[in-house]
C-alpha cells in the first residue's frame, strides 16, 4: 500500500508543489508556491534533491520529506525539512515511515546528528519527532509589531549614519556578504555564506520581490547592516500588508552601543514607507547577542514558536 521513492528532478516538481501547498497553506507566514518558484529554488547554490522522498499510498501521492545535507558545512549534521502529509492520508503511519527513510538516508551519507523543526502548536508533528528520540534544543520565534507609529529616542545611536546599499554595485554585495559572515559567526548552525548565495538571496530568490538594504557607518567604518523585504505574493494571498526585517547584524566591537536599535528603526520605517502595516521577524531565543530583548524594546511580540529538535545518529 505504501511506497516511498526518491524525488525525480524534472518529473516530481508538480507533486512537491501540490503537497507543500496543501500542507502549509494554513501557516500564517507561508504562502502557496508556484511551479515556477519551485523550479527557481532548484537554482539556489545550496539546493539538492538527493534526500527528497515522495510517499505514495495506493499509487496516490500522499506526502514527502527532505533529508537535507548542506555540503558547505564542516560538521556532519543533516536536516529533516518539508515533512508533509496530505490531509486525507494522515494517521496512517506515513509520517513515521518518511522520518525513518530520512534518518536512514542521512546515516547512509555519513551524518552523525540531525536537526528538525516543528511549530509548537502542531502536536502531531512534535509527537512524531519525540517518538524517534528527538529532544528540544532551541526555540525560535516569529515576532510582529504594528507599524502605525515608529518610536524614536529609545537608545538609538544618532552618530551612526545609514547608507542604502547599491545592489547593482559588486563592492556593496561583497560588503554585505562579509558583514553577514562576520556578524553571525558565533551563532548556532553558522557556516560562511558564499558570495553566490548572497547574490541568489538578493536577485534570484522568488519570494522577496521588494527589498531594501542598509549599511550602518560610524567614523568612516561600516559596522552593521539590515534588510527590509516584502513578499507581495503572501500579502495578496492572505490579504495582508506585512513586511519583514529579513536580517540585521552588528559587528561584535560595536554591540551594546545603540547600533542595532538604529538599524531596526531604519528597517521598520522603510517597511512603513513601503505601505506595510505590520513588520515581522524571526529570532532564535538562544541568540548569543540576546537580540530578542532589542526586538521587545522596539515593540515586537512573539506570535508563534518553533521547536528545534536534535537527534544523535549512531
Amino acid at each position: 500500500m505504501l511506497n516511498i521513492r526518491p524525488f525525480v528532478k524534472g518529473q516530481d516538481e508538480e507533486t512537491f508543489v501540490r503537497v507543500f501547498n496543501a500542507c502549509f497553506a494554513d501557516y500564517d507566514d507561508i504562502r502557496c508556491m508556484t511551479l515556477e518558484e519551485m523550479k527557481k529554488t532548484q537554482e539556489a547554490p545550496s539546493y539538492s534533491s538527493e534526500g527528497v522522498f515522495i510517499a505514495e499510498w495506493n499509487r496516490e501521492h500522499a506526502g514527502m520529506v527532505d533529508a537535507y545535507i548542506d555540503k558547505q558545512r564542516d560538521d556532519r549534521k543533516g536536516f529533516i525539512q518539508s515533512l508533509s502529509i496530505l490531509p486525507d492520508h494522515r494517521r496512517k503511519g506515513i509520517a513515521e515511515r518518511l522520518v525513518e527513510k530520512a534518518l536512514e538516508s542521512l546515516r547512509r551519507r555519513g551524518m552523525r546528528s540531525v536537526e528538525a523543526w516543528a511549530q509548537s502548536d502542531r502536536e502531531g508533528c512534535t509527537h512524531i519527532y519525540e517518538s524517534f528520540g528527538f529532544t528540544q534544543a532551541r526555540i525560535t520565534s516569529m515576532m510582529k509589531r504594528n507599524l502605525e507609529s515608529i518610536p524614536c529616542n529609545i537608545g538609538e545611536n544618532m552618530k551612526v549614519a545609514m547608507k542604502e546599499m547599491r545592489t547593482k554595485e559588486d563592492a556593496d554585495v561583497e560588503l554585505l556578504n562579509r558583514l553577514d559572515n562576520e556578524a553571525f559567526k558565533e551563532h548556532n548552525n553558522f557556516r560562511p555564506r558564499t558570495i553566490e548565495e548572497t547574490k541568489y538571496a538578493l536577485f534570484e530568490m522568488p519570494w522577496f520581490t521588494r527589498q531594501a538594504w542598509f549599511f550602518a557607518e560610524l567614523n568612516n567604518q561600516t559596522i552593521g547592516y539590515t534588510g527590509a523585504v516584502v513578499d507581495e505574493g503572501l500579502n495578496k494571498e492572505k490579504n495582508l500588508k506585512w513586511g519583514m526585517v529579513a536580517d540585521i547584524g552588528v559587528l561584535k566591537p560595536y554591540r551594546r552601543q545603540g547600533v542595532g536599535t538604529r538599524l531596526m528603526l531604519q528597517s521598520i520605517q522603510t517597511l512603513k514607507d513601503m505601505g506595510m502595516e505590520e513588520a515581522l521577524l524571526y529570532v532564535d531565543e538562544m541568540n548569543p547577542t540576546k537580540a530578542i530583548k532589542l526586538y521587545e524594546k522596539l515593540g515586537f511580540r512573539v506570535t508563534t514558536k518553533n521547536i528545534i529538535y536534535q537527534l544523535q545518529l549512531n
